[in-house]
């Protein structure tokens, strides 16, 4: 994560009504954290060698690069107008969407995107280019969708890796910001194995599972009222499968805080299947966050 005093937050946009409420967000954001924000454009047409200045006999306003421009324009706009005073830039950067914005993550504080973009399909909850950044991005990752309640908690999934605790710092960071409760979610549907190769147990006993899950969130916990003493920390032990008691724990959310990857997954999948399946299912902005090295 970078937290070097001059990172933006920075938000892709392409002219969608989706990356309006990525912007709007994201201006939030900044204000939070005291940081400039970034509007970024990914311009493609130059790679495919198409023709984007408008023709010496076109009318005022012509030409892709001068949309391209009034989009920047206007997310600029948007964001003045969220959070009047806020130190925004705006740029067109030549190149597609993902790659252009991964470009930027080295130093950015937080990546903002809408859940589905200019090119998404209406059944597609959440947008490739958003799977793509929330997956391989070397910051947070933030995902603009459904709503985010604010007297709600941000509410963080545990799981017991080291990278849940990296979510943890994260959303707890994230509560105090916005004066918020941290509701930290441990969700278990069997014994979690010990290392790679250990099997499960066929039978085992419900209770002695149940305090093993509650030491594993405790665990997950440890210093957070310390470090974070005016966050308020409730916490949650469900036998649930994760996706289904997180999904359930962000209809009143303001923010749903999640690892690209969890206790279980392959270390070759970046974007692990709970992390994915809440970009798709979650009725808060989503939040993902990658280990801090």
């Amino acid at each position: 994560m970078n937290s070097a005093n001059g990172a933006a937050v920075v938000v892709g946009v392409d002219g969608s009504e989706p990356a309006a409420r990525a912007v709007r967000l994201a201006a939030r954001e900044a204000v939070r954290r005291n940081r400039p924000l970034r509007v970024v454009h990914a311009f493609i047409w130059p790679l495919l060698r198409v023709p984007v200045s408008a023709p010496t006999d076109a009318p005022p306003g012509a030409g892709l690069r001068h949309q391209a421009e009034q989009v920047v324009g206007d997310a600029v706009a948007v964001a003045e107008a969220e959070c009047p005073g806020l130190r925004i830039t705006g740029e067109i950067i030549d190149g597609e969407a993902s790659a252009v914005l991964l470009g930027e993550s080295p130093t950015a504080a937080l990546v903002v995107l809408g859940d589905r973009g200019l090119g998404g399909f209406a059944a597609l909850v959440v947008g490739s280019v958003a799977i793509q950044v929330a997956s391989h991005a070397d910051c947070p990752v933030l995902i603009a969708r459904g709503t985010a309640h604010d007297a709600g908690p941000v509410v963080v999934g545990v799981d017991g890796s080291p990278l849940s605790r990296d979510a943890v710092e994260f959303a707890a960071g994230a509560a105090s910001s916005r004066g918020a409760r941290l509701h930290a979610v441990h969700a278990w549907t069997h014994p979690a194995s010990q290392g790679p190769g250990d099997m499960q147990p066929l039978v085992y006993e419900e209770g002695q599972v149940r305090d093993e899950e509650d030491r594993v969130l405790a665990e997950s916990l440890t210093g957070v009222e310390e470090r974070w003493p005016d966050v308020p920390v409730t916490h949650e032990v469900t036998h649930a499968r994760p996706v289904a008691a997180l999904t359930a724990a962000s209809r009143d959310a303001q923010l749903l805080v999640v690892g690209r990857r969890g206790r279980g997954e392959l270390t070759g999948l970046l974007l692990g299947s709970v992390s994915q399946a809440l970009l798709h299912r979650a009725d808060c902005p989503v939040a993902v966050v990658r280990a801090d090295d």
